[in-house]
């Protein structure tokens, strides 16, 4: 990035408003009408449509893209919040985020919420602050992501679905329109329910993401074992452990085991 705030191969609306110490990268478009708060750092590539506003402390990487009226680094929503406490919203990037979506900063003085790389956000939702969202998700229209919410690489949360704070949802999971999720969801399953319930595995997302047969046929069998075997959490997860060597099903059962709201069930 080039030594001026503002590279001089970024391109800023007349119309813009940018605090003299905002860092804009390279070839990095600022659209009509948009704000960047002072302590905020654009990387290279990005586009910025109209009226986007980068509020302070927020950073973000390259090739990203911003649609109107998206608002990043807002206060939390929060009461205990103090605003003068300084506090970060990191993005990765490569990420769409689309219009009208608001993302917040960290609560506590020195927090951060992180987004990862190449997510694609759609429109009207929020993602609340120190949220932890990995690479290649998707949070489709109208989701709502409360605070301390961790989400998994490659994860899929349809429209309206709702996440309760604390919770925690594994790679390749795909979350059913309009679900609730007040318990952790375990990795590459299907979920749907007004309180979010198991519904068997994610094939479809699993081969998009490129599992051979063989491993897709150990996470079905570990299902199994999870959710009709009858036995109890902990049994179920030794006869996983013990029957299956593979990658996923170990990343699985560290999942189940660190859970600390519990994980929902069938």
């Amino acid at each position: 990035m080039d030594e001026m705030p503002i590279d001089r191969a970024a391109r800023v609306a007349q119309t813009a408003r940018v605090h003299p110490d905002a860092v804009i990268g390279a070839r990095t478009e600022v659209g009509e009408y948009c704000v960047i708060e002072q302590d905020v750092s654009i990387g290279a590539d990005c586009l910025l449509e109209p009226y986007v506003y980068v509020k302070r402390w927020t950073s973000m990487g390259d090739r990203n893209e911003i649609s109107a009226g998206t608002v990043l680094g807002t206060d939390p929503l929060d009461k205990s919040f103090n605003k003068s406490d300084r506090s970060y919203l990191r993005i990765g990037h490569g990420n769409i985020i689309r219009e009208h979506y608001t993302i917040s900063r960290g609560t506590r003085p020195e927090s951060e919420t992180v987004i990862g790389h190449e997510n694609y956000i759609m429109t009207s939702g929020h993602i609340a602050h120190n949220c932890r969202i990995g690479n290649k998700t998707v949070i489709a229209s109208c989701a709502l992501v409360a605070g301390y919410v961790e989400v998994e690489d490659q994860a899929f949360l349809s429209g309206g679905v709702v996440v309760h704070q604390y919770s925690k949802i594994g790679r390749l999971a795909m979350i059913g329109g309009n679900t609730r999720v007040n318990l952790d969801a375990p990795p590459y399953f299907l979920y749907s329910g007004f309180d979010v319930e198991a519904k068997g595995l994610n094939v479809v997302g699993l081969k998009r993401a490129g599992f051979s047969l063989a491993e897709v046929a150990e996470l079905k069998n570990a299902y199994r074992l999870l959710y009709r075997s009858g036995l109890k959490l902990e049994a179920a997860l030794a006869r996983i452990e013990s029957e299956f060597s593979g990658q996923h099903a170990r990343h699985l059962v560290t999942f189940i085991r660190a859970s600390k709201r519990g994980i929902c069930r069938e």
